[in-house]
């Protein structure tokens, strides 16, 4: 039995049938939510599909195939891919919003909004939201940080257009 019937009334759901106007109503919904214009980033492997807004995710980290996405409430979500394949799927379904990431060396994506501090000496990376009394502290290399250091200063005063 078909899980959806759209040549007749209804539809069947384990067993269930169930009215179209309820389809329809939900399509309109989406269609509404899409309209407001709240992309959402969109993950799932085998197990887990996570939704979560861009500006909650500070940043990914990844160990091989493995890839942790981390976000400003301490909330982490491991996936089955390497960070190549997860920074595509941030510039495929962001589009021009996936400039607020930035990739730093083999293992690392973090959010833009959250770069608090870079240490070049001690290869540390502080993230932080301005509004939490919380910061993440990250390992680079020293000629990622250097990198970093120098887009940050190159994009001074363009940030406002982002």
């Amino acid at each position: 039995m078909p899980l959806f019937h759209t040549q007749n009334k209804a539809f069947h759901t384990n067993g269930l049938i169930k009215r179209r106007k309820f389809i329809l109503k939900t399509i309109n919904l989406q269609t509404k939510i899409k309209r407001v214009g709240s992309k959402a980033l969109i993950i799932s492997n085998t197990n887990e599909l996570v939704r979560v807004k861009p500006e909650r995710v500070v940043y990914v980290e990844s160990d091989g195939n493995y890839s942790t996405m981390v976000l400003h409430d301490r909330t982490e979500h491991l996936f089955t891919m390497n960070l190549a394949h997860c920074q595509q799927l941030i510039e495929k379904q962001l589009g021009k919003e996936a400039e607020t990431f930035i990739r730093i060396g083999k293992q690392l994506i973090v959010n833009r909004a959250y770069i608090y501090k870079i240490n070049i000496s001690r290869q540390q990376l502080v993230m932080a939201d301005m509004a939490l009394n919380d910061a993440f502290t990250l390992q680079a290399s020293k000629e990622a940080l250097k990198q970093l250091k120098t887009y940050i200063e190159s994009t001074i005063g363009k940030e406002a257009k982002l």
